[in-house]
């Protein structure tokens, strides 16, 4: 392979590698081409290998370590803290019930276990989206109403005399 060829390989593989997550693209020991088996797992087409991205380092982490702090997660597994909590805010994780260490709500700043919202400020906000999009809709029906248009808007531009 020509310094040129392998380049433009190495930047190929830097493109690809700079995702969401960590996916494993490459094999790290045979350079084989990772096929995602889920729940964060990668297996080597070529040799087999198994390899992790950061949703399954955590995953396989709290999974041997119940109760967990997110510090001590990301030290073991090398995966950012600001990670494990938007893996927290997807609603891809959740803390453990008897966890002394919650989220907060956005909207009312109750502790929660996962996601954005508790369940009482979810329902108020998709309520709300609903109702914008709704209202969004029906300014885009412009001369579509039921109402009889009163006083000049309703006139015609002129009359024809007979």
């Amino acid at each position: 392979m020509s310094d040129r060829e392998e380049k433009a390989a190495n930047f190929r593989r830097e493109l690809l590698e700079l995702n969401q997550l960590n996916r494993p693209t490459y094999c790290e020991k045979c350079n084989g081409v990772m096929v995602f088996k889920g729940v964060g797992e990668y297996k080597c087409e070529d040799c087999g290998n198994v390899a992790y991205d950061d949703y399954g380092k955590v995953r396989n982490y709290i999974e041997q370590h119940a109760g967990a702090t997110s510090a001590q997660v990301s030290a073991a597994t090398g995966v950012s803290q600001k990670s494990i909590r938007d893996m927290l805010r997807e609603e891809r994780l959740e803390i453990a019930a008897n966890s002394a260490v919650f989220l907060k709500c956005e909207l009312c700043g109750a502790s929660i276990r996962f996601g954005r919202f508790c369940a009482k400020c979810e329902t108020t906000y998709h309520r709300r989206v609903e109702e914008r999009a709704r209202a969004g809709r029906n300014l885009n029906m412009a001369g579509f109403s039921t109402e009889r248009p009163t006083g000049e808007d309703g006139a015609k531009r002129f009359n024809r005399d007979k």
